[in-house]
């Protein structure tokens, strides 16, 4: 989708497959603020727990962002405070939710949101991840709430080492579980034309270094680099691949 305003333009894809497995438990969407042109909410969550669980709890987390962000005023209201409310209260659903079933529904969650003044506010829990890069260059992306991830902090393994971890899925944190979700922010004060934001599931950014995706990124539009990402994942995934999803956005000069 192409959202015009007075000196940019968002270009915008999402991607979604089921991988390797037997059932799809990410859920990705791109929402367009009812309201206010030029203000987007990319939500990516990779649902976990028993066949249905973690589709419900994957499908809670999209719900819940997509009431909070209908009522968000991007010209008054703070973003992070609304993206910190979609982290609580889809917890409290997803929570909600698992004392109605047998289940024990979990999800990540990884989310950005661009205001029309190009301002981005950028929470997430879990190992989904969010990524800001300008051109081909990551300027920064989050931190998993994971073992493998302390590990790496307290110099114990290298970054290449944890993707390879037997325990490289176990999280620290994310929504449903006994304990408060960790509610990792962060704010970008302005993007610039040629900044893409990726969010997306471990299923994808497994198979990359950020160089080879801000590569192609920077080389592709948006649509075909979410093919391309997917493409890739799932050829060097050789038939062991988790779900994958993504949501990008572009921000780009009007021509």
């Amino acid at each position: 989708m192409a959202l015009p305003t007075a000196a940019f333009r968002f270009s915008a894809a999402t991607g979604l497959h089921r991988g390797d497995r037997a059932y799809q438990q990410d859920q990705v969407e791109i929402i367009a603020h009812p309201k206010v042109t030029g203000a987007v909410l990319a939500l990516v969550a990779d649902g976990m727990g028993g066949k249905s669980g973690g589709r419900k709890a994957a499908d809670q987390v999209l719900m819940t962002g997509r009431q909070i962000f209908e009522r968000f005023s991007p010209t008054q209201d703070d973003a992070a405070e609304m993206l910190r409310q979609v982290v609580l209260e889809s917890h409290l659903m997803i929570k909600l939710t698992a004392i109605t079933s047998e289940e024990e529904p979990h999800s990540t969650v990884a989310a950005f949101c661009i205001s029309p003044t190009l301002e981005c506010d950028v929470v997430h829990a879990g190992d989904s991840r969010v990524y800001h890069f300008r051109g081909a260059e990551m300027m920064r992306r989050t931190v998993d709430h994971s073992f493998v991830q302390r590990l790496v902090d307290e110099g114990k393994i290298s970054e290449e080492a944890a993707n390879t971890h037997p325990q490289s899925n176990l999280l620290t944190g994310c929504l449903g579980t006994h304990s408060d979700p960790p509610v990792a922010l962060w704010h970008i004060e302005r993007l610039e034309f040629g900044d893409t934001m990726l969010a997306c599931s471990d299923g994808l950014w497994h198979y990359f270094t950020p160089k080879e995706i801000g590569a192609i990124l920077h080389a592709l539009p948006p649509r075909e680099a979410s093919e391309m990402l997917i493409s890739k994942a799932r050829q060097r995934a050789r038939g062991g691949g988790d779900n994958l999803s993504l949501a990008l956005a572009r921000v780009d000069p009007l021509r």
